[in-house]
């Protein structure tokens, strides 16, 4: 293993570069940064294949390495797209060009997740050299596809793996002050509203205001009682207004109003129960048959998931955190969600936010502390040739 000073450098030059390839969701094409982390992966020997949708474009990279022996396989996962820039105009430097501030490096998609991608492309060239010693398999998915909810990078790849297993994952999101080894699930939801239109300075025809009736059922919602937080899953589920939608003009009573409706659930309160609750309070909003139903369009989401914290995973990945980064790194359950939440359909069990000190995610001035990617790639280097030789 280098010195962590050349390690730094190292790790810190291919994170720039990472950096000055834009890859937002959903605006950029990812193929930029895709081929960067290939050549830098191809110039290490390092074997790989791109991971693509059925019209040929790119959802990113992957890889699998076999130890001397059989074993359990790990895979190492981190994402090669980003949030939005937002205004430009709002950052200190340019979000598209890595710049060095006081120990720290700012660029849209450095902490989330281009410092996780530097890290393990680090952890792979330095253990791969020892795999004749492996009781098992390390894997690796580079996903470009995270940013806009789709995972279509990891779900590609867990397509392709059909009945082998995975013993573990390891996500590379930031933070070093926790392991995350749970998170609420979500469901989400657009309801539309009826009313009954009608000339809003009429005398004698009022009408029906959606408008008003979404208000009512919006209420309703808010002061509906999910289930409580409970010891083993600290966070309470919640329901958050996301959007509103109706109307359009002064004189016109309006007859529809939609409403996004973002709700967060936990084991105590998953999809079966959300969705009767809202059942409930639309029904409640209906019995007075002032207008024609409510109708209700329900997305697909992900439920809530917690790992037990005596998985061999998680405790190595723990204690090799507390002896890297010097403090005590405890478990905790997340409120977003995350690629774990996928896995977890799937009886995979993943880790989440264990990595470099972060401020800015999806806001103006992203950046990480450079001094903390060393500590990073220790934990995992380490924690890997625990359970891969242990």
């Amino acid at each position: 293993m280098p010195p962590d000073d050349q390690l730094s450098r190292a790790m810190i030059e291919l994170l720039g570069t990472l950096v000055a390839r834009p890859s937002r969701a959903g605006i950029d094409s990812p193929e930029p940064v895709l081929r960067a982390i290939s050549a830098w992966l191809g110039d290490r020997g390092i074997d790989h294949a791109w991971l693509s949708d059925d019209a040929g474009r790119p959802l990113g990279l992957c890889g699998e390495f076999t130890g001397g022996r059989d074993g359990p396989t790990y895979l190492l996962d981190a994402t090669a797209d980003t949030a939005p820039y937002g205004d430009p105009d709002a950052w200190r430097h340019p979000p598209d060009r890595p710049t060095i501030e006081d120990g720290w490096l700012y660029g849209r998609g450095c902490a989330d997740s281009k410092a996780g991608i530097a890290v393990f492309c680090h952890v792979l060239a330095d253990m791969l050299p020892e795999r004749a010693r492996w009781a098992g398999r390390l894997a690796f998915v580079f996903d470009a596809d995270e940013h806009t909810g789709g995972f279509a990078g990891i779900r590609r790849y867990m397509a392709t793996r059909a009945d082998a297993p995975l013993a573990g994952v390891m996500i590379g999101y930031p933070g070093n002050e926790r392991l995350i080894i749970g998170a609420r699930g979500f469901l989400r939801t657009t309801i539309t509203v009826h009313g009954v239109a009608a000339h809003s300075g009429s005398s004698s025809a009022q009408g029906v205001n959606a408008i008003t009736r979404a208000s009512e059922l919006l209420a309703g919602l808010v002061a509906a009682p999910p289930a409580d937080a409970d010891e083993s899953f600290p966070l309470p589920p919640r329901i958050t207004p996301t959007a509103i939608r109706g109307g359009g003009d002064y004189t016109l009573v309006p007859d529809t109003c939609e409403i996004d409706v973002d709700i967060r659930l936990t084991p105590a309160f998953p999809e079966a129960a959300a969705k009767a609750l809202v059942a409930a309070v639309i029904a409640r909003l209906d019995a007075a048959r002032a207008a024609p139903a409510t109708g209700i369009v329900w997305r697909t989401g992900w439920p809530a998931y917690r790992l037990d914290p005596e998985l061999p995973m998680v405790r190595t990945l723990q204690a090799a955190a507390t002896g890297a980064f010097g403090h005590a790194v405890p478990t905790a359950v997340a409120g977003p969600s995350n690629i774990a939440n996928y896995l977890a359909t799937l009886d995979v069990p993943a880790t989440a936010g264990l990595g470099v000190t972060y401020r800015g995610i999806h806001a103006p001035d992203e950046c990480v502390r450079l001094d903390t990617l060393a500590p990073t790639f220790r934990t995992y280097r380490d924690a890997l040739t625990r359970l891969l030789t242990g």
